[in-house]
């Protein structure tokens, strides 16, 4: 059967999931996931990929970005992965892929889904029992979008700047969000979306994205009509 093509279109958010190969670490030590944010990080300003979330878990990396163009994402990857695996390889004497075949990624509707996403990113240490909070891990984007610590690598989506005009009020609003739990069918949607390749929102947002592409986009499975979200 032929693999489903991944769709990227400018402007719009995408939520990027790769994982190692056969669940296996991709991340030993802290040197690693150093190596792999700055090699990210060159690579989003070379392609004008802008991060919003990010989390790198011991075994699978999650990244919420808008492109500037359809191949940005993509050349992004490449880029980072390419510096990374033979950097794993010689660093442990390996060799061959870390990953699991290739990554898998859905187009977000933001104004749906992009807040919700960006929690979903970040509390995947909590949801995977390796901290009590967020707050507790250190290699995602929690820390700069609730504390205001620096990370280069981010760019704030206009929807997080509208949390708050002032720095104080938007961290606060955006902590907040974190107070209630992520309904258990947004976790479903979000799973079945970048598993599937699907876009992540509601039957308008699909059917644009199938103007814009020029093609059917498919559905991750039946169910419900999606409600609209309040963050």
């Amino acid at each position: 059967m032929p693999r489903k093509p991944r769709f990227f279109l400018p402007d719009i958010p995408s939520h990027i999931v790769q994982r190692g190969h056969s669940r296996e670490p991709v991340f030993f030590e802290d040197r690693d996931y150093r190596a792999y944010l700055h090699w990210l990080s060159e690579a989003a300003v070379r392609y004008e990929c802008a991060i919003h979330a990010y989390v790198l878990m011991t075994n699978h990396i999650h990244i919420l970005a808008t492109p500037k163009d359809k191949q940005g994402i993509s050349r992004m990857m490449q880029y980072a992965g390419r510096r990374y695996v033979p950097y794993i390889n010689y660093t442990y004497g390996t060799s061959g892929s870390i990953w699991e075949g290739r990554y898998k990624a859905s187009l977000i509707h933001d104004e749906q889904y992009l807040l919700t996403c960006m929690r979903y990113i970040e509390l995947n240490p909590v949801r995977a029992n390796m901290t009590k909070s967020p707050g507790q891990y250190r290699w995602s984007s929690y820390r700069a979008n609730t504390q205001g610590r620096e990370d280069k690598l981010l760019t704030p989506h206009s929807l997080y700047l509208k949390l708050g005009k002032a720095t104080g009020s938007r961290l606060q609003a955006y902590r907040d969000l974190f107070k209630a739990h992520i309904d258990d069918e947004d976790l479903k949607e979000i799973r079945a979306a970048w598993q599937t390749g699907t876009p992540l929102g509601n039957e308008y947002f699909k059917k644009k994205i199938e103007q814009k592409l020029k093609t059917k986009v498919g559905q991750a499975r039946r169910g419900r009509p999606k409600r609209a979200l309040t963050p």
